[in-house]
């Protein structure tokens, strides 16, 4: 060290020194400290742990380009539950009212958590793990939790691509293979098969020739060879997008993410161009206005925005993390959110217009069975010819004649009326039959058997699954392997293939005979409880812990602009509250109704409901303690310092003409005695002064960019990564 230096003039001199580390440093020379005798953390130099931070600070991939990254945002976001979960549940809680409920929640909840995600990830361009490391060390579960329930999810999830898989390779037939019931040879003749004439041939096809159903969750079965295959192409397909991170995934999505849209718009055009299209769409925007004050359909709805836009999983913050740190983050949360509700309208408008279509169908299907039962009545007299009007004509009998005649038929006969076994035949009791997550396997397929050119289209449909699915587990497995590998510096391929090959061995529970059971278990379950709680300790440590007046200063210098006065209030006081009755109002749910599930029973052609066995109960319980045991388990740990969280360390290095410092849940007193400085007003700001948020009434920090270099002339920078306040 020269001998004109502070440090060493310090040393011979009793007057207290009050310079700071940037005074100190402003004279020195530009040497790297964490390799010199001055190595405030205690810490030995490993040149290879060194130079692996420093490409990680400077060398972190990045998008190709904006485009790339929106799509990707989007293709996760955009998934198979805009298809089929969005339209159910827009059927089942009010049509057109339920919209309302919906944007509400998505304005208030999902747009400003969503673009806190994206700002964290942004900004201190980590993975999960790293990030809530950064803002909290404490909460540091948090990221770890986020790791969890993106394995349970990505589990079943790519199970559902395997069906997708199984169906799309099963269209490339004319007639389709679920179009008609099989027929079985009994002795010398041939019946249809009992199952599969006592449900439908869409149904007998989805739980018999696909999934080969159990009886009960109780009942294994056997692994289903045909899903097992299936299974292991979706988990190569993710694999090989996955296996170069977003140099590779990026790519896939320029057609993962667009894909689904073409064909959903080619859909519509064919959907209102079927008769009776108009007959669903109505219904769908049909609102009923009862339904707006009903607690259930806002709870359903905050849990659909929450899952729609992927909150706590970690692959929001992930994707974000890729982005230069000047991206205007907060433009992509609003755009993102947006399309994302735009896409579900528009599948909602392509599901009804095709259901329109088909329960047209079917209920011309059950006039003309009815009728059939009425003219063999009116054969044997048990019913007199004078109840028919006259101007009803058997041989083009309009449902509008048929309704004419059932209620005459109802009104004359009304003490034996139940004994004759007529149907009423109202479309709106067909339009009314929309199941959950059967409407793309039980429902579209049965409706599309009745377009023209039925093999293309179907086709069309299962790619597009297959594109929805495939760009919502880049995102899942992203919420995995970008914290691992930040965190851990494992090689991105060999964890990718490993976590892949991983995940299938254990993923064969979902592809036995009673594995359906087990999807339904981790879907209703595995995710929903752990992930609001992440969302809310996301919500708590960014607002209340980190605090929300420092966040949006460091906001307003990152993107150039301050962020709208509506987010510091919904992220410190509206969505935390929402999130925390939305919680309650689960957990309530999940006492008030013992958990169940829907099992086929292959002897009654139908769905029954059952409870959940003793052992299936210990595995739920498990799921959920499992997925949320990291957040208490993290703070404990750090609490009473049983683990390092990297309290009381600072290292100083200078690289490349600037300097680079790690402060992670510094005490105020130990930083003051570090640099030191008289009083704590003193402390220069770990952050760069024009990104410096002290609070009110408090001094301005001191320029450090503007002291000068001694050799270079250039000033020391602050490198740009947050600090945490801990």
């Amino acid at each position: 060290m020269p001998k004109n230096s502070k440090v060493t003039q310090r040393e011979h001199s009793s007057e207290h020194v009050t310079e700071s580390v940037a005074d100190l440093l402003a004279h020195e020379e530009p040497v790297d400290y964490k390799r010199s005798v001055l190595n405030v953390t205690g810490e030995t130099w490993d040149k290879q742990k060194d130079g692996d931070e420093e490409l990680d600070a400077e060398n972190r991939p990045a998008w190709n380009s904006k485009l790339q990254y929106i799509l990707a945002q989007i293709g996760y976001s955009v998934g198979l539950g805009n298809v089929w979960r969005f339209p159910y549940l827009c059927q089942k809680n009010g049509g057109g009212a339920y919209l309302v409920p919906y944007l509400v929640l998505l304005i208030i909840i999902g747009l400003p958590l969503f673009f806190l995600e994206l700002a964290v990830g942004q900004r201190i361009r980590r993975g999960s793990i790293g990030v809530w490391n950064y803002i909290c060390p404490r909460l540091g579960g948090i990221g770890y939790a986020s790791c969890l329930v993106c394995f349970f999810v990505g589990l079943y999830y790519n199970v559902i691509i395997g069906w997708s898989i199984f169906y799309f390779f099963k269209s490339f037939q004319y007639p389709l293979p679920w179009s008609e019931c099989p027929i079985v040879k009994n002795g010398s003749g041939a019946v249809v098969e009992t199952e599969c004439e006592r449900s439908s041939a869409t149904t007998y096809f989805w739980y018999r020739e696909t999934l080969d159903i159990s009886n009960s969750i109780s009942e294994s079965g056997g692994l289903n060879w045909k899903m097992t295959l299936c299974l292991l192409v979706a988990w190569s397909l993710v694999g090989l997008a996955m296996i170069k991170g977003i140099q590779s995934s990026g790519k896939v999505m320029y057609f993962s993410s667009l894909f689904p849209y073409v064909v959903l718009v080619c859909f519509l055009v064919r959907g209102l161009l079927l008769r009776g299209a108009v007959d669903g769409i109505m219904h769908m925007f049909t609102p009923k206005l009862d339904k707006m004050l009903d607690p259930q359909v806002w709870r359903e709805a905050a849990t659909q925005v929450f899952f729609a836009l992927g909150l706590g999983f970690g692959g929001v913050i992930a994707f974000s993390s890729y982005n230069k740190q000047d991206n205007n983050c907060h433009f992509d949360a609003t755009l993102v959110s947006f399309i994302n509700f735009f896409t579900s309208v528009l599948a909602t408008l392509v599901v009804f217009a095709v259901l329109g279509f088909k329960a047209n169908i079917m209920n011309e299907k059950c006039v003309v069975e009815n009728a059939e039962k009425i003219l063999g009545y009116l054969n044997t007299n048990v019913l007199s010819h004078d109840l028919i009007p006259p101007h009803v004509n058997f041989s083009h009998l309009t449902a509008k004649d048929y309704n004419e005649m059932y209620r005459v038929i109802m009104t004359v006969k009304e003490g034996h009326f139940k004994e004759l076994g007529l149907d009423a035949c109202l479309l709106e009791d067909e339009l009314n039959k929309v199941p959950g997550t059967g409407l793309a396997f039980i429902a579209f397929t049965e409706a599309m058997t009745h377009f023209p050119a039925s093999p293309f289209w179907s086709v069309m449909f299962f790619l597009m699954l297959i594109n929805l699915g495939l760009g919502s587990m880049i995102g899942t497995m992203s919420g995995i392997t970008t914290p691992i590998i930040d965190t851990f510096k494992v090689r991105k391929e060999v964890f990718t293939v490993g976590s892949c090959i991983f995940a299938f061995v254990v993923g064969l529970i979902f592809v036995q005979r009673s594995g359906n059971y087990f999807v339904t278990m981790f879907d209703d379950y595995s995710a929903t409880l752990p992930l609001t709680v992440v969302v809310i300790l996301e919500n708590v440590a960014v607002a209340w812990i980190y605090g929300t007046k420092k966040f949006m200063q460091e906001l307003t210098e990152m993107l150039g602009f301050r962020p709208y006065q509506f987010y510091y209030y919904t992220w410190k006081y509206v969505s935390p509250i929402c999130m925390a009755v939305l919680m309650t109002a689960s957990i309530i749910q999940l006492g008030v109704s013992p958990p169940g599930y829907s099992a086929w029973i292959r002897e009654e052609a139908a769905e029954k409901f059952l409870f959940y066995p003793t052992w299936a109960m210990a595995i739920l319980i498990s799921l959920i303690i499992l997925a949320s045991l990291p957040l208490p388990l993290v703070f404990i740990l750090r609490q009473f310092h049983l683990v390092s969280d990297g309290s009381n360390a600072l290292s100083v290095t200078y690289k490349k003409g600037r300097m680079m410092k790690d402060i992670s849940n510094l005490e105020d007193n130990d930083e003051t005695r570090f640099i030191l400085s008289k009083v704590p007003s003193e402390t220069p700001s770990p952050m760069p002064t024009h990104r410096s948020y002290l609070g009110p009434g408090s001094n301005s920090p001191m320029e450090m960019s503007s002291a000068p270099n001694g050799r270079y002339g250039s000033g020391y920078l602050l490198a740009s990564t947050p600090e945490s306040e801990l």
